[in-house]
């Protein structure tokens, strides 16, 4: 049963036009139709079923009864022929009177097909007899009404036969009473058919009207909108999705705006200290010497940092679209990143070391990515730690999991802050210190999570960071195969 949450939603939030009530649009109107031809078509066969039927079984029924008639009145003047040893002084009024107790008038015939006096009734005048037959037959004769004849047996031998001749219309009761039942129930399904189509006809068109109407009101604007229908099957899968399709284009939208407002507050401060400098050179009021040239210069090369890192997170975002999967053994990946940064590190006079085993850790994995993530995370323990402060690197299979974690005993990272180190474009206090564009972090969690893994970070009271990336094996993929992201496709850029 389809149920109509919209009264759970805030008066704030409306889902689009309202509808006319009991309207069902012009799929609904199609699709009532449909369901009245089919209604009334159904109704018309089983009634005309029901009348033959009715009319045929009471036809057979009436047969029977006038055959068991005949063979009664064939068996009365038998009597009366044994009786009277013979035809002419037979005494027939029993057999008359089973006649007339049937309605019918009777003709006795002979052995020689000659009507016996004073076996014909006093009804409607004698009519035509029938030809005998061993056990009896019925007929229809003409105009005067149906016919059942029956031999006359005396000692197995047949000494004449009995025709009865019923009056016309003698089956018109039951058939006008069969006729007005079947019409009451062919009436009343008809109702009933009617009543259930529109039934489901509201049903099922409901949740598309209100999911059309919806996708108006989004469309004009109202980002609030959406259908809240619990439908079942189909229509409720697709009132769901579409829900889902309008929350993330609503989430997308609101990035797209944070960024824009994050993109222009992260460029001002050095394009303002850049024109400041300039204007400064331009008026006369400083004189172009080397520091004030290489502080200018500085503001370029931050300018220049900014965008390619906000560069490289709109590559990561789209990592998922564009991954190469192979299964790669994931210690290599972690010796050669910190084979890369290995200088960068030393030059910053941090100690690193490396905790990978001598086994291989394979994961299903884009190794380029990977390299790329960690990469990241020395270039910000190069950046953030002290020098003398120690950076280990360790890599390991927990619970079916790769996990890798790079520690080091730097300065930490204050509790308040430690739920934002991966948001994009976030700056914690020693990256504001630093002059970091807080987007670091922010490529390593879109890199991993477009693998199917997740990340997180730790810092002790006494200092210390430990961030900590979590990847699928290679052997649980192929156990649960269905933990890709969707959409991703192995090995197809």
């Amino acid at each position: 049963m389809i149920r109509d949450r919209s009264s759970a939603r805030p008066a704030t939030a409306p889902a689009g036009p309202p509808r006319r009530p009991g309207g069902l649009g012009p799929l609904g109107r199609r699709l009532f139709a449909a369901f009245v031809v089919v209604a009334l078509a159904s109704v018309a066969l089983l009634t005309a079923a029901a009348l033959v039927g009715a009319d045929r079984g009471l036809s057979s029924a009436r047969q029977a009864d006038r055959l068991e008639t005949a063979s009664r009145v064939a068996a009365a003047a038998a009597d009366a022929y044994r009786a009277a040893d013979g035809w002419p002084a037979a005494d027939l009024s029993a057999a008359r009177s089973l006649a007339a107790g049937a309605g019918a008038e009777l003709t006795v015939r002979d052995a020689d097909g000659r009507a016996v006096p004073g076996g014909s009734g006093t009804g409607a005048g004698a009519g035509h007899g029938m030809s005998g037959q061993e056990h009896g037959s019925y007929g229809h004769g003409g105009s005067s009404g149906p016919t059942a004849t029956a031999s006359v047996l005396v000692d197995s031998a047949a000494v004449g036969s009995v025709l009865l001749r019923f009056p016309p219309g003698a089956t018109s009761g039951g058939l006008s009473v069969a006729w007005g039942w079947v019409t009451v129930a062919a009436a009343g399904a008809l109702v009933l058919a009617l009543a259930v189509s529109w039934f489901v006809t509201r049903r099922l068109t409901a949740p598309v009207v209100r999911v059309a109407a919806t996708a108006r009101a989004l469309a004009a604007g109202d980002r609030e909108a959406r259908a809240r229908i619990d439908a079942p099957g189909e229509l409720g899968d697709l009132a769901r999705a579409f829900d889902a399709m309008a929350d993330e284009v609503t989430r997308a939208e609101q990035a797209r705006h944070r960024l824009a407002a994050d993109i222009a507050h992260e460029l001002r401060t050095p394009l303002a200290a850049l024109q400041a400098g300039l204007e400064e050179l331009r008026d006369g009021y400083a004189d172009p010497s080397a520091d004030r040239l290489a502080a200018l210069h500085d503001q370029t090369l931050r300018l220049g940092r900014v965008v390619g890192d906000l560069g490289e997170l709109a590559d990561a975002e789209s990592a998922r679209l564009s991954l190469r999967r192979a299964e790669v053994d994931l210690v290599a990946v972690v010796r050669a990143a910190v084979a890369d940064r290995e200088a960068e590190l030393r030059t910053a006079g941090l100690t690193v070391r490396t905790r990978t085993g001598s086994g291989p850790l394979m994961v299903y994995a884009d190794a380029d990515r990977l390299h790329q993530a960690l990469g990241n995370l020395l270039s910000n323990a190069a950046r953030y730690c002290r020098p003398g402060d120690t950076v280990t690197v360790g890599a390991s299979c927990r619970a079916g999991e790769a996990v890798v974690e790079v520690a080091d005993t730097g300065p930490g990272i204050p509790a308040e802050e430690l739920p934002h180190v991966f948001d994009r474009l976030w700056r914690g206090t020693h990256a504001r210190a630093t002059g970091g564009s807080g987007i670091g972090l922010a490529v390593v969690k879109e890199l991993v999570t477009a693998h199917g893994g997740a990340v997180g970070a730790a810092s002790g009271p006494d200092g210390g960071t430990t961030i900590t990336l979590r990847l699928p094996t290679a052997a649980t993929r192929l156990a649960t195969p269905g933990r890709d992201v969707p959409g991703q496709r192995p090995g197809v850029a």
